[in-house]
C-alpha cells in the first residue's frame, strides 16, 4: 500500500469494521422484530414514555458532568454520589411526612420540600467536593485529578453507607400520583414536566444572570474572564453548585420512578448520566440534555427492538447493553458526540 502512495492505519479501519458489524446487527436485529409483530403500539408507546422519563433524569444529572467539565476540563466521577447524596438523605423527610399524613393530605408541598432538601444536600456536597477535592489539583496533572475524583466516589458511597446504613430504603407511594392520565403513568408525566422545568431554569440562568454569563466567560478563556474582573474560584464554585442543584432534583424524579435508594444508588446512572454527556458532545449543555433524552429512550425500547429479534433470551436484562453499545458506535463514526465536543483546552 505505501508503494502506491496510500497511507491506511490498519487500527482505525479494525475499529470502523467493528463499528459497522456492531450496526449491521442493530439493523438485522430490528428487522427481524418489526416483522415478528410480537408488541402492539401501545407497548412500543409505553416503551418510549418510560424512556423519555428515564433519559430526562440523565440529562440533569449529565448536566454537572458537562459543565464542570466545560469550565475545568475535568471529568467528576463523584458526580453519580452526588446524585445519590440528595436522594438518600431525601428518603428521611419523605419516610417522616409519610408517617404524619403529611404527604397524603398536602402532597404538593411535601414533593416540594423533599425536592429542596435534596437540592440542598447535593449542593453542599458538590461545593464540598470542589473546595476540598479539586481545588488544589486545578494546576495538577489530569491524572490526578482523575484519581482524585474516582477516590472521592468511593469515599462518599461508603460515609453515607455508615451515615444511613447499607440496607435499601423505600420511598413512600404519594396516592395522588397513582393511575394514568391518557394511558401515561402520572409519575411519568411528573418527572418530565420536573426535568424540562430544571432545563428551562437552567437555560434562563446562563443565558441572563450575571453568574451565568460569567460561567460562560470562563469557560471561553479563564486567563481573560479574570482580567475583566470575574471572580474564578466564585464562579467555579457556582457551577459546582448548579450541578449539585440538578443531581438533587434528578435524585428524587429517580425516586419516583423507581421507589428505592441506597448507597450505591449513583453508581450506573452516574456512568450512564456521563455516557449521555459524552454522547451529545461534552461540555455542551443542549448535547448533554439531548444525549440523555436519546440514551434513555434507547435504552427503554433498545432490547425489545434490538436484542430480541437476534434470538437473544432475557434481553431486558442487557438493556445496560444498548446504552454502552450507544457510546461505542459514537465513538467509532462520531467521536465529538451529537452536538460536538467542546473542548477544554486551557488549565485554570
Amino acid at each position: 500500500m505505501r508503494r502506491l502512495g496510500l497511507r491506511i492505519d490498519f487500527s482505525q479501519l479494525i475499529v470502523w469494521i467493528i463499528g459497522l458489524l456492531l450496526l449491521a446487527l442493530v439493523v438485522i436485529g430490528t428487522i427481524s422484530t418489526l416483522q415478528t409483530g410480537k408488541y402492539s403500539a401501545q407497548q412500543w408507546r409505553d416503551f418510549v414514555v418510560f424512556g423519555i422519563a428515564q433519559g430526562s433524569i440523565y440529562a440533569l444529572i449529565a448536566l454537572g458532568y458537562t459543565m464542570v467539565y466545560g469550565v475545568l476540563g475535568l471529568i467528576n466521577f463523584a458526580h453519580g454520589e452526588v446524585f445519590m447524596s440528595g436522594a438518600f438523605t431525601g428518603f428521611f423527610l419523605a419516610n417522616a411526612l409519610a408517617e404524619n399524613g403529611m404527604i397524603d393530605s398536602n402532597p404538593i408541598l411535601s414533593l416540594i420540600a423533599v425536592i429542596l432538601l435534596s437540592a440542598a444536600v447535593s449542593t453542599g456536597v458538590a461545593l464540598a467536593l470542589e473546595r476540598i477535592a479539586y481545588r488544589r489539583l486545578r494546576r495538577a496533572p489530569r491524572l490526578v485529578a482523575l484519581i482524585t475524583a474516582i477516590g472521592a466516589s468511593f469515599f462518599l458511597q461508603y460515609t453515607f453507607r455508615g451515615l444511613y446504613g447499607s440496607g435499601v430504603k423505600v420511598y413512600p407511594t404519594v396516592e395522588i400520583l397513582q393511575g394514568s392520565v391518557f394511558g401515561i403513568q402520572k409519575t411519568m408525566i411528573v418527572v418530565f414536566i420536573g426535568a424540562i422545568s430544571m432545563l428551562i431554569l437552567l437555560y434562563l440562568f446562563i443565558q441572563n444572570t450575571k453568574m451565568g454569563k460569567a460561567i460562560r466567560a470562563v469557560s471561553e478563556d479563564v486567563e481573560t474572564a479574570a482580567l475583566m474582573g470575574v471572580d474564578v474560584n466564585r464562579t467555579i464554585s457556582a457551577t459546582f453548585a448548579v450541578g449539585g442543584v440538578m443531581a438533587g432534583v434528578a435524585g428524587v424524579l429517580y425516586a419516583i420512578i423507581f421507589k428505592q435508594v441506597n448507597f450505591f444508588m449513583g453508581f450506573i446512572p452516574g456512568i450512564k448520566a456521563f455516557t449521555a454527556a459524552v454522547l451529545g458532545g461534552i461540555g455542551n449543555i443542549p448535547g448533554a440534555a439531548m444525549g440523555g433524552l436519546v440514551l434513555g429512550i434507547f435504552e427503554s425500547v433498545g432490547p425489545s427492538l434490538f436484542l430480541e429479534g437476534l434470538g437473544i433470551p432475557a434481553a431486558y436484562q442487557l438493556k445496560d447493553v444498548i446504552a454502552f453499545l450507544m457510546l461505542v458506535l459514537i465513538l467509532i463514526f462520531r467521536p465529538t458526540g451529537i452536538l460536538g465536543e467542546r473542548l477544554a483546552t486551557k488549565r485554570v
